[in-house]
């Protein structure tokens, strides 16, 4: 009995597992409007965080920025999803979001097209981030709100917006997942 209810165990955790993976194919696309998915980023740590351009939390794009050129060569990728559902912080064009991020915090993650991260038009990434699967469900409270993938595509943990991307508690986040294999 007790070893049924192991492998029962065992055989729940793998499904659970498999459930709360990040889409690699999931469609997206680029800042630039260019048609991609997350494939490429397959095998590597990610930290996925929804931006937006005139918000409180704005100036943690320097923060994310650090991060990614710090963790960068180990296996780091930030990708950054423009979000306009939480006061209107993120008005801009594709065009206006990539400048404003380039001029003024000098970002060279990754930025992609501006999403919505709830409700009826919640885009599939986030479906897989914080949908009812997930390990983190829940609707997304604000902008920079950051999820950490692990290398295989497991989503590790969530960071509400207030986390800065440099505080201790997020770091060691990232430095664990960068020591898995």
């Amino acid at each position: 009995m007790l070893r049924s209810l192991g492998l029962l165990s065992l055989f729940w955790g793998c499904l659970v597992t498999l459930r709360a993976a990040v889409p690699y194919d999931v469609a997206v696309k680029d800042i630039d409007g260019k048609a991609t998915s997350l494939a490429a980023y397959k095998g590597r740590v990610l930290l996925i965080v929804n931006v937006a351009s005139e918000c409180g939390y704005t100036s943690q794009y320097q923060g994310l920025e650090a991060a990614f050129r710090k963790y960068q060569a180990q296996g780091l990728t930030v990708l950054a999803f423009p979000c306009n559902q939480f006061g209107a912080q993120e008005p801009g064009s594709a065009a206006e979001i990539k400048n404003f991020c380039s001029t003024t915090f000098h970002v060279t993650f990754p930025l992609f097209e501006k999403i919505e991260v709830n409700g009826a038009k919640r885009h599939a990434l986030y479906s897989a981030l914080a949908g009812k699967d997930s390990p983190f469900p829940g609707n997304i409270g604000w902008n920079f709100t950051k999820f950490l993938v692990g290398r295989d595509g497991v989503v590790l943990q969530r960071f509400e917006a207030g986390a800065e991307p440099d505080s201790p508690e997020v770091s060691a986040a990232i430095a664990a997942a960068l020591r898995a294999k």
